[in-house]
This record gives C-alpha cells, structure tokens and sequence, in this order.
C-alpha cells in the first residue's frame, strides 16, 4: 500500500485522464452482450471506470490506494469505491454482470492470481463475463530482473511482474468460455520514464 500511495502521491493522475485503450475496446464488448453492472478490481483513480460510467454502466472498483481514491472522487464521482486488496474481495455481496480488470492480475505470483480470479468468478452472475489484461511475453521488459517463478520476473524490488503467453492465460481462464484473445498495443507516458508502449494481452470470456 505505501508503494502505490507514495505513487499516486508523487505523480497524480500517473497514467493521464484518458482510457486505456483496452478499456474502449472492453465498453464494445460490454454493450455487444448488453453487461450494465460492471466490476473494476484494481481501479485505480478512475481513468477506466469513467469510459463505463459515462456510458452510463453501473461500476464499482475496487483500489489498494487510499489516495488513488481520494483523486478518483473527483476525476470519477459515478464510481463506488472499495478500499483494499482485491485478494480480499468480496467487498459487498453484489453479483455483476462482468468483470474488466487491466494490469492487475500480472501482479502476483502464481498461488494468489489464481485464488484471484476463483474470487472475480464468485462475484458474477450465472454465466458472466470477465475482460482481463495483463503485461505478454512480448513487452521490452521480458526476461529482466530476479527470476521469480516461469515467466515472472522482479523487474522492481519486491515487485513481481508475470508475463503472459496466448497457451498461459487460456490456462489462467480455463473454468471459462473463451470468446476472443489478443494483443493490443497501448501507449503510456510515466513522465520520468518517459512515454513507450506497452503490449498488452487481453481475454475475454465467459463463465461456464
């Protein structure tokens, strides 16, 4: 929590007011298969969530970061927030139409992502629908720091990232109906580090 809080102190609104560009492309989805009710695990202030609630989706999010939140009630008023670990979900006894979480479930190291995604599965509805992205195997950091475990590497002191082949994040999902996978290159600037791009996987399935 000290982390991301001294991140969001330090930097704001990091990632900048604008969506993700999976983010856009997750709202398609969302109101090609008609979702209202939206989780957002990992929220973060709000950059994401406001796409959905502009389109006026019902959102809640969930954020580690007290202070991501506190900008987030300005940038995002639409959104209900959770304060906490999304390890620790459930944060209300809500059931959603879908889930869209970007660049989260990378975060932790194999045992907790998949007692992540056991806990994003019991807040859906009968056959929901998760959007989930996540750092591939082609991202420029692939392979640097303290190797963790298969494809995790530390590439910041005591923050592991895991990187994501097509086969493993099928594997991640396979309690789901896979409907689309992908690649999607999305630009970030950081400011110190400068602008880049991340290539980013994406998945889109359904509850089974």
């Amino acid at each position: 929590m000290e982390y991301w809080d001294k991140r969001f102190s330090d930097g704001g609104k990091i990632w900048g007011d604008k969506p993700s560009k999976t983010a856009i492309y997750a709202l398609k989805l969302f109101q090609e298969y008609y979702l209202h009710k939206i989780l957002v695990p990992g929220a973060g202030y709000g950059r994401n969530t406001k796409i959905f609630t502009e389109a006026n989706l019902e959102v809640v999010g969930i954020e580690f970061s007290e202070t991501a939140i506190n900008i987030a009630k300005s940038f995002n008023p639409k959104t209900q927030f959770f304060q906490g670990s999304v390890l620790d979900m459930p944060f209300d006894e809500e059931k959603y139409d879908g889930i869209y979480c970007s660049n989260v479930l990378h975060l932790f190291l194999k045992g907790d992502r998949i007692s992540f995604l056991k806990k994003c599965y019991k807040q859906l509805r009968t056959k929901g629908f998760v959007f989930f992205v996540v750092f591939s195997d082609k991202e420029r950091s692939f392979g640097k720091g303290k190797r963790i475990e298969e494809n995790t590497y530390e590439s910041k002191p005591w923050r592991p990232t895991h990187y994501f082949t097509e086969i493993d994040l099928k594997e991640h999902f396979k309690e789901c109906l896979v409907i689309e996978t992908g690649l999607m290159e999305d630009k970030e600037n950081h400011g110190e580090l400068g602008p880049h791009t991340h290539i980013l996987r994406y998945i889109f399935a359904q509850i089974k």
